[in-house]
């Protein structure tokens, strides 16, 4: 048994084109139908604005497979504590036995969720991109940021949230951290008619993104919506896109976006929505061309964390990390 500390973590797992790569290769996994995937188990405690998730994946193939909890306590601010915490435990695929606990205080999830941002704009962005949006001013509105720049270059990000002294510092750090011009503005409706591609990064329960908003070339992650309370797109919202993507469709029908979207009938489970791994895996096509409409609902997957708990754990091995137990 080895238990890696997130320090360690932080310091030799970076958000980088090579951890893009292995969540993607995770949703090919899962459209090639080589992966199993249980249902998530929630735990919501809605006195403290809190939520604890467990969420796994067996890929085949792996000598190993990850067990997450996962929490996010979205009044944690107030403490001066961040949002989201948690660690990953892995386990043998051969034995059943625990080879390592991986502390890593959310900090993996974090880079996981972003990873697969970053897969959703590889294939469903514009090429070309000038001005790119983000809702929210937490951490995942800077990691978002981070992996996209792996993937699309751009000149500006423009940023919404309500907390004007969270933007504000937002401001300072992501100009710092990118070399990009990053300006705040007054409204989520800004962020979307002036970019081309928009993040949602927010826990809200009531809609942020307007239909009447969309126009042609946009690109829409919307990622915050991983329960059946959260939603950030209007329902309408859904039967604009000219191409919509999701993660697992069964999961999303539950819990993301496209539950809002069956709820008020802008879809049905009979809509074209094509899962990510199948554009990964070559079987379903992307973008097409600059004026597509496109929108990927994010919900977070099993499969990208034992993607990003093994990729950690050889990372960390090869580094000779860790503290080491014997049984």
């Amino acid at each position: 048994m080895i238990i890696f500390q997130e320090k360690e973590i932080r310091r030799h797992v970076e958000l980088n084109l090579e951890s893009i790569r292995v969540v993607a290769e995770g949703f090919t996994s899962l459209a090639q139908g080589k992966v199993t995937l249980p249902p998530i188990m929630r735990v919501d405690i809605p006195e403290h604005h809190g939520e604890v998730d467990v969420k796994t994946a067996y890929i085949q193939g792996l000598d190993k497979f990850a067990i997450k909890m996962s929490s996010g306590f979205f009044h944690n601010y107030q403490l001066g504590l961040p949002s989201l915490s948690g660690m990953m435990i892995l386990f043998s695929t051969e034995t059943g036995i625990p080879q390592s606990v991986l502390l890593d205080n959310g900090y993996l999830t974090d880079v996981r969720t972003a990873a697969a941002g970053a897969v959703a704009a590889s294939y469903l962005a514009k090429e070309k991109l000038d001005t790119v949006g983000v809702i929210g001013a937490g951490a995942q509105a800077r990691y978002q940021m981070v992996a996209l720049k792996q993937v699309r270059d751009f000149r500006r990000i423009r940023v919404y949230a309500p907390t004007a002294s969270k933007v504000e510092q937002y401001v300072k750090d992501m100009e710092a951290r990118l070399g990009v011009e990053v300006i705040a503005v007054p409204s989520a409706e800004a962020v979307v008619k002036e970019s081309e591609l928009v993040v949602t990064t927010t826990p809200s329960t009531s809609p942020i993104i307007k239909a009447e908003w969309l126009h042609p070339g946009l690109h829409i992650t919307a990622m915050g919506s991983d329960a059946e309370h959260k939603q950030e797109l209007e329902a309408q919202v859904l039967s604009k896109a000219d191409l919509l993507v999701c993660d697992v469709k069964s999961q999303c029908f539950r819990l993301g976006e496209l539950h809002y979207g069956l709820e008020q009938g802008t879809i049905s489970q009979a809509s074209d929505i094509i899962e990510l791994g199948e554009v990964t895996a070559g079987h379903k096509a992307g973008r097409v061309h600059d004026g597509q409409i496109t929108i990927c609902d994010l919900t977070g997957t099993g499969v990208q964390d034992t993607a990003i708990a093994l990729y950690a754990y050889n990372a960390l091995v090869a580094q000779q990390a860790g503290i080491q137990f014997d049984n």
